[in-house]
């Protein structure tokens, strides 16, 4: 139905990207999504997150500090991530360098993407979810079977010693928190409040306010459905405990010595990284204990998984940058102009990345879960802010909200750059870090950005003239459903200049070929932004009945969230 796409975008970045995630944890973020962001985004009728803003705050600074924003989170969380994740199960799996498993993921992404076309994305993701959830279903299984089940995973997880130990040390023991979600607020290596509180800022940016997610709630047949693929994406949440972060923990018990190295010798000679091995947990899991054809589909699925997931990235990327930034300082620019640049400029993305990818290794302990969590924590608390204000607060205007969005960047930059200057210690070493680094835990750090951004909107907010109510009908939590006309503000409408077309013919063979590569050929006489148009999501109307079914729904969610809280505090 219209909330599939939702559920399989979160089957397939919660399967690819072995172990990110944490049980359950913050499956009322997608129930503020559906109850909450959708209704007021549906009111304003929008279908983007840079166009929200827009009619709510006016101007164009802020659409152009998203932009660029949403560029440094693609290369720092997304791309480079995704490039390694793949690599490193090409290197658990056929035993080759990572850098050379990097080349060929990329090389075949490539062909991939210019040969395929939308069309391959769309069809086989829908297999690929498939077989990705029965792969893990098996390998779940498997692995439980091997431990004796859940008595004899705590037994055999808690006796995981590697034989290679550094002396006078315990961080080759494993910790005696590890079946625990509360975690001790100062020496947890996720406190329980910045697991609570902290993840929460995080989680809602990717879930309500980031373009990927909402756009899919945002293309659902009506409000109900939406709410509804919010609903089952959050059942969809509980997955990871049992099919992820348990086979995890197997993993460790099962191969002590590779997944829970702590010499740095071993490390590098397992892995490649002197700070640990954890990543190689689940591909490790897949690669020994899966039968050969399984194995290999389950391998081919998630690489396949992570190609389509570049893909998306790569064309969103450079539609990002070519229309909002290059057209803006080129406005003439023709048609196959704005083209061969989009393509240059995922050729600068992908080196970039690939210059971060001995960063990601050697970045908290070389666990990519506290990686992507902390980058996410220095730069996407002042999106949260923003957008919560937003909402909530109608007498935030587009002053407060860019000097607050600025603010939180500088700040966060501050300790981004701190934080990748002083790398963390391996087992048996001292710490030489500053407090700041070594004694905030980022999460931590993510709700003093937010307070901090949320002051700063607050303070300039008051200090500068408000948005007259007329510019504010439906914008707002509290005016979502006004019939009033509402006056947009000077700025707020997203068009963006003709492209010159160029269609002169191409006689050159060679010419002809690049221009293929480029995605050149057959090219219309004008240039049209992709923008997605849904005529019958215009209403926060619902049917009594499925509004009743989805508020149950979502209760009995809540529901399990907070047993499975309460049982594994």
């Amino acid at each position: 139905g219209p909330c599939w796409p939702l559920c399989r975008m979160h089957i397939n970045v919660t399967l690819a990207l072995a172990s990110l995630h944490r049980p359950g944890k913050l499956l009322w973020v997608l129930v503020a999504l559906g109850w909450i962001f959708i209704p007021v985004y549906i009111s304003a009728g929008v279908v983007t997150m840079p166009e929200y803003l827009a009619k709510r705050f006016g101007g164009r600074r802020i659409r152009i500090y998203m932009s660029i924003l949403s560029l440094i989170l693609y290369i720092f969380t997304k791309i480079s991530t995704d490039i390694f994740s793949g690599a490193l199960f090409i290197q658990v799996s056929l035993g080759w360098d990572l850098y050379l498993s990097t080349g060929t993921l990329l090389l075949v992404t490539a062909v991939y993407t210019v040969a395929g076309g939308l069309a391959a994305v769309i069809y086989t993701d829908a297999l690929q979810t498939l077989v990705m959830v029965g792969g893990a279903f098996a390998l779940m299984f498997i692995a439980f079977s091997k431990v004796g089940w859940y008595e004899g995973l705590v037994e055999h997880y808690m006796s995981a010693v590697p034989s290679v130990t550094v002396a006078n040390t315990t961080c080759h023991l494993p910790r005696s928190d590890a079946f625990r979600l509360f975690r001790d607020p100062v020496s947890g290596d996720l406190p329980w409040p910045g697991l609570v509180f902290g993840l929460t800022v995080l989680a809602t940016w990717v879930w309500c306010t980031d373009q990927v997610i909402v756009q899919r709630s945002l293309s659902a047949k009506s409000l109900s459905h939406a709410k509804g693929g919010s609903v089952l994406g959050g059942y969809l949440k509980l997955l990871p405990m049992f099919f992820i972060v348990m086979p995890g923990m197997i993993s460790r018990a099962l191969f002590p010595d590779e997944v829970g190295c702590v010499d740095p010798a071993v490390c590098q000679s397992v892995c490649g990284a002197s700070v640990g091995c954890s990543n190689i947990a689940y591909p490790k899991l897949v690669v020994e204990l899966m039968p050969v054809g399984l194995r290999g589909l389950m391998l081919a699925v998630m690489l396949a998984a992570l190609m389509s997931s570049l893909t998306s990235i790569f064309n969103s990327s450079s539609t990002l940058f070519t229309l909002d930034l290059y057209h803006r300082a080129r406005p003439k620019a023709s048609e196959k102009e704005l083209m061969i640049v989009g393509r240059v400029f995922i050729l600068v993305l992908v080196c970039v990345s690939l210059l971060w990818i001995p960063i990601i290794q050697t970045a908290n302990s070389g666990q990519l879960f506290d990686y992507i969590q902390s980058v996410t924590s220095f730069l996407a608390p002042p999106i949260t802010a923003v957008f919560l204000m937003a909402i909530f607060w109608p007498r935030a205007n587009e002053q407060g909200a860019f000097w607050g969005l600025m603010t939180g960047l500088v700040v966060g930059l501050i300790r981004m750059v701190l934080e990748f200057s002083y790398v963390t210690p391996s087992c048996g070493q001292p710490d030489h870090r500053p407090a700041i680094l070594a004694d905030v835990h980022y999460l931590y750090f993510a709700l003093i950005l937010l307070a901090l951004t949320c002051l700063i909107i607050v303070a300039v907010s008051l200090a500068t003239a408000p948005i007259s109510e007329e510019n504010l009908y439906r914008l707002t939590w509290w005016s979502r459903y006004s019939q009033e006309p509402r006056i947009d503000l000077t700025g707020s409408r997203m068009t963006s200049d003709p492209v010159n077309s160029d269609s002169s013919p191409d006689s050159n063979c060679l010419q002809r070929a690049v221009l293929w590569l480029c995605g050149l050929n057959g090219l219309s006489s004008g240039f049209v932004s992709p923008v997605i148009e849904n005529s019958e999501l215009n209403s926060l109307q619902e049917e009594p009945l499925w509004r009743r079914v989805c508020n149950v729904n979502a209760l009995l969610l809540l529901a399990v969230n907070v047993f499975l809280w309460g049982y594994l505090a």
